[in-house]
């Protein structure tokens, strides 16, 4: 393999990792203490929702919903407030399980820095998953 193609190859592993980084969006540097930190406790499909965090058809935009559960305590409740106050705390499990001692946390995704307010729940210890919310 001459010089050129092996040069080649390494400029489309950097193309590659940049087009996932690119792909990934805010993700990729909110995290700061690994990606997969926040990809791997969200489970929601972030592809289908544009800039304003709504999809669904042009005449029929809505937000996503997603649940999150924190322990029953003062200061998860106040961690969770700080990073987005539009979140609602209930005493309850809700389809995401909540435990006996844990609180059920729902918030949506229409709001200014959406994918941040994500990756931020994601990074906090005791989230163990972020999932979407769905009201029957």
């Amino acid at each position: 393999m001459s010089s050129g193609a092996s040069r080649g190859v390494s400029r489309c592993s950097r193309c590659g990792a940049l087009l996932i980084l690119s792909l990934l969006g805010p993700f990729a540097l909110a995290a700061g203490d690994g990606l997969e930190v926040a990809a791997a406790k969200i489970s929601i499909t972030l592809s289908v929702l544009d800039v304003s965090g709504l999809y669904g058809p042009p005449d029929g935009l809505r937000a996503l919903d997603y649940a999150f559960c924190i322990p029953d305590r003062e200061d998860t409740v106040a961690r969770v407030r700080n990073i987005d106050k539009s979140v609602t705390i209930h005493r309850a499990r809700g389809r995401i399980g909540s435990g006996a001692s844990e609180l059920l946390c729902i918030g949506n995704t229409h709001q200014p820095g959406y994918r941040e307010v994500l990756a931020a729940f994601s990074r906090l210890p005791y989230v163990e998953r972020v999932g979407q919310a769905f009201f029957e």
